[in-house]
């Protein structure tokens, strides 16, 4: 038998702000967290543009001697569990240990590193290269530091599936412990790639948004003039936890965790699939999972990216999986807030879905001026909505075709 699995803490970091209630607020707010790129000079780019983490102090959450071990996406990973364990009330004691286990996503890893330190190499050769460089960068140390952080002994892993990397690792994580693998799950993402290589790769594909002298209109998901995406960075976390566990212990029930669905475009390693068959496919079997209807769902998270592309076919895949009762259901996209965080997209939407099932408010999609005439649903344009949520999805899709939907459930004891 399948146990249930409920999501008992979340922790978000982003550009909205550092901590899940700054975030939240934002988001019902409808405050743009675009702005100026100040890590770096980018001037000369075509792209100046992006969702930076503000006044960020890694002394918060880790030691000083640690700090310099760890890329910024680690560092974030740390703060988003942190807020997120904190948030549960969990303590991971001895006793319970090896049932703790951590899945932490990322789509590029540490980048920040990985570009300072070939800076070292050219220009002071090998020698000069840290020892801390691989362990400060690979992708699975966000996994590994959360594990030492708390005690986590149980299992410990790490997707890496481009920008549906963290909604893999919460939708794996469920997996193990419904299967009985698990007890609790510390399981998210994050990203730290804005950085030249990362601005400029994304930029030399044409894939973000040159609205410079407009930032924080610059995220317009679904509208007619949208032009690209914002690279955006953060972390996103949640606990997740078998269901009599959670209530023995009396910890916060955010929403249940029913369904999750995998997918591939099998089309191109870039875009979507033109008919939006392998969203739609993913949707499906998240539905399948929770043996839920269609028209059941309330409520969309959408991957909704503001690419023309992207929203397209994201609203063709919704319709084809919902048919009528896609017009019933409401859809925002909150990248346009907070920007894409790439391979920490599903973990902070996770988030801030389950936050929008236990409110019962709906965050609003910002900069939706002009509707395209091809994204024609319900998308929460105005101002955050108050709304009977009973199931909600997640939808995160990744270059490469890879596509991972998450189904939430209203969780009221």
């Amino acid at each position: 038998m399948k146990r249930r699995v409920v999501v008992t803490g979340v922790g978000l970091v982003s550009s909205l702000g550092i901590g899940t209630e700054e975030n939240w607020k934002a988001l019902c707010a409808g405050r743009s967290g675009i702005g100026a790129i100040t890590r770096f000079d980018a001037s000369e780019f075509s792209v100046r543009i992006a969702g930076e983490v503000k006044d960020f102090d890694p002394l918060q959450f880790i030691a000083k001697k640690d700090v310099k071990k760890m890329d910024i996406f680690i560092q974030y990973a740390i703060a988003a569990a942190e807020f997120a364990v904190r948030d549960a009330g969990l303590e991971v004691t001895p006793e319970i240990a090896s049932r703790v286990g951590v899945f932490i996503a990322s789509g590029i890893g540490g980048f920040t590193t990985i570009e300072r330190e070939h800076r070292s190499l050219l220009k002071d050769g090998p020698r000069k290269i840290s020892p801390f460089f691989i362990p400060a960068s690979i992708i699975n140390l966000a996994a590994g530091q959360v594990s030492i952080r708390f005690g986590a002994k149980g299992p410990n892993s790490a997707t890496c599936t481009a920008c549906s990397a963290s909604a893999h690792a919460v939708g794996d994580a469920f997996e193990i412990i419904s299967r009985g693998a698990a007890d609790v799950m510390i399981a998210g993402g994050s990203e730290a790639a804005i950085t030249p290589l990362g601005v400029g790769g994304f930029a030399a594909m044409r894939a973000l948004s040159t609205r410079n002298d407009e930032p924080t209109r610059a995220s317009r998901p679904f509208d007619r003039d949208r032009d690209g995406f914002i690279i955006g960075e953060g972390a996103g976390v949640v606990v997740l936890e078998e269901y009599e566990q959670a209530r023995a212990r009396k910890a916060p029930l955010y929403a249940e965790l029913v369904g999750y669905g995998m997918s591939a475009d099998a089309f191109h390693v870039t875009a979507p699939s033109e008919d939006g068959a392998g969203a739609a496919q993913a949707m499906r079997a998240a539905l399948a999972r929770a043996e839920c209807r269609p028209d059941q769902i309330d409520y969309i998270n959408a991957h909704g990216t503001s690419t023309p592309y992207n929203d397209k076919l994201e609203t063709l895949a919704i319709k084809s999986v919902f048919g009528e009762h896609a017009r019933e259901m409401a859809v925002s996209s909150t990248k346009s807030m907070t920007g894409h965080l790439l391979g920490a997209a599903g973990g902070l939407e996770a988030g801030i879905t389950a936050l929008a099932v236990r409110r019962q408010m709906l965050p609003p999609t910002i900069n939706l001026e002009t509707p395209d005439p091809d994204c024609d649903l319900d998308y929460v344009s105005e101002s955050v909505r108050p709304s009977t949520i009973s199931h909600a999805l997640s939808n995160s899709f990744g270059f490469g075709g890879t596509n991972a939907v998450l189904l939430f459930k209203r969780c009221d004891s």
